[in-house]
């Protein structure tokens, strides 16, 4: 490739640490999208002849239905999927693919190509939580009164319904959407014809070949075009947000599965046994979703190392760019469908979880709040009360509710027997209708709002 400036050829070293095909080879067909974009558009500037162009193109048909059939072969010597494509065209069609290459260069090539790359990787990652969002609402829908306890620091706090809880999730990854969203957004501008940092001389039409690759507009600054990566990194931090939430949404799951909890099911499709124990039933999708979280988070912050001290334009750096993010996105993709496949096909032990709510002294707060309302004591005189029936309550292993009427007014006489409405969790629940509670009709109304975001009423 370049023989006519160098006396050698690369060092065994040289030719391995330089060698991008094992992974790059993913780029495939984004290199045939944009090497056809390119040429069609040479042809129509008349750079290159129509009868040149249309072999070319030929030729890039021919290798994408190799490549689809058989794989990309990697030939280290050849280093990347570009020249590998170039390579294999020469072969097919002789010295007229050597045309292919006017007007642009690597940098411009892959950075384009890449971009696609992302770009489709962000669509992904938008349908995949499209599904996660469409189980999430389904079982919050048949759950939205299902009660259960509602914990601060893993201790019970208030009972909520499971409908609001799995709520909570659909507005995670609502928030997920939109960054991906916004990612896609910003990525919609094309490199292609920056060449290698300084645009060309060649009269080429960027728009002609932007249009042609489905992006907005032509990049602004050759410059910056051949050396941003911020779509690549845009892409890493909507993931490892995105990640995060799964991962906390896993944890749940984790425990909500496990025998002191005994709160849910999870399915045998997506669960695993042991080699020794016989009796058990092992929630390692959960937990392989929440490890990935670590992974996906470390390739984003690899990809932001490399890039942080890089001059202005392309350094060989970024050649390291890559396979972060097809690590990253892989994890993701599957995250993502192994948490939609948990929340649609699980079981929950509604009957265990709304025995939880009722044993920890969850209603706490509703009494407080009554003997504001009812009482006219202020919250923190409320809040002292409150506090010594719980005492009382647990030394006699009772719920609130079970207490005597003559020991929560032994406690304070202008407690009468009204309290007893506000104390169970059912009108605890009931109560927290305010925008965003828990209430069965609040999340029912969410639920509604949210299919008819989803598209699905």
């Amino acid at each position: 490739m370049w023989g006519g400036r160098f006396a050698e050829g690369p060092s065994a070293i040289m030719r391995e640490i330089n060698a991008s095909i094992p992974f790059d080879k993913a780029l495939w067909r984004q290199d045939i999208a944009s090497s056809r974009a390119h040429v069609a558009m040479l042809a129509a500037q008349g750079i290159v002849s129509a009868e040149d162009a249309k072999t070319i193109d030929g030729g890039l048909v021919r290798i994408a239905g190799e490549y689809e059939r058989d794989g990309v072969p990697e030939d280290w010597d050849l280093e990347d999927i570009h020249m590998t494509v170039e390579s294999r065209l020469s072969e097919l069609i002789g010295a007229v693919a050597g045309r292919l290459h006017t007007a642009r260069s690597r940098n411009d090539q892959v950075a384009t190509d890449f971009r696609l790359w992302v770009r489709e990787a962000c669509e992904r990652a938008e349908a995949g939580i499209v599904a996660l969002q469409n189980a999430l609402v389904a079982r919050a829908n048949e759950h939205s009164a299902s009660i259960m306890p509602g914990f601060t620091h893993l201790q019970t706090a208030q009972p909520v319904t499971l409908g609001h809880h799995l709520m909570a999730y659909y507005e995670m990854t609502r928030r997920d959407r939109s960054r991906f969203t916004d990612a896609r957004a910003r990525m919609d501008e094309c490199p292609l014809g920056s060449a290698a940092l300084a645009g060309t001389g060649f009269p080429i039409d960027r728009q002609m070949t932007a249009t042609a690759l489905g992006f907005a507009a032509p990049t602004r600054n050759s410059l910056d075009a051949v050396s941003d990566r911020d779509f690549a990194l845009d892409y890493l931090t909507a993931a490892s947000q995105c990640a995060l939430h799964l991962s906390r949404l896993a944890e749940e799951l984790i425990l909500w599965a496990s025998q002191p909890f005994g709160f849910i099911r999870l399915p045998d499709t997506l669960s695993t046994g042991s080699s020794i124990m016989p009796q058990k039933k092992n929630p390692d999708a959960a937990e392989l979703v929440r490890g990935h979280a670590g992974r996906i988070i470390g390739c984003a912050t690899a990809l932001m190392v490399t890039m942080k001290g890089l001059p202005l334009a392309y350094s060989k750096d970024m050649q390291d760019d890559k396979p972060p993010v097809f690590e990253a996105a892989g994890l993701l993709d599957l995250a993502l469908a192994a948490c939609a496949g948990m929340i649609a096909d699980a079981t929950f032990n509604t009957d265990r979880m709304r025995a939880a709510a009722e044993a920890g002294f969850a209603t706490a707060t509703d009494l407080a709040d009554w003997l504001v309302r009812e009482a006219d004591i202020p919250f923190r005189e409320a809040h002292h009360i409150t506090g010594a029936a719980v005492k009382l309550a647990e030394s006699r292993k009772l719920a609130l509710d079970q207490l005597p009427l003559e020991d929560l007014q032994a406690i304070d006489p202008r407690i009468d027997e009204r309290v007893y409405r506000a104390l169970s969790v059912d009108a605890s629940v009931a109560a927290r209708a305010s925008y965003g509670g828990t209430a069965p009709d609040a999340v029912c109304e969410r639920v509604a709002e949210a299919r008819r975001d989803l598209g699905l009423e």
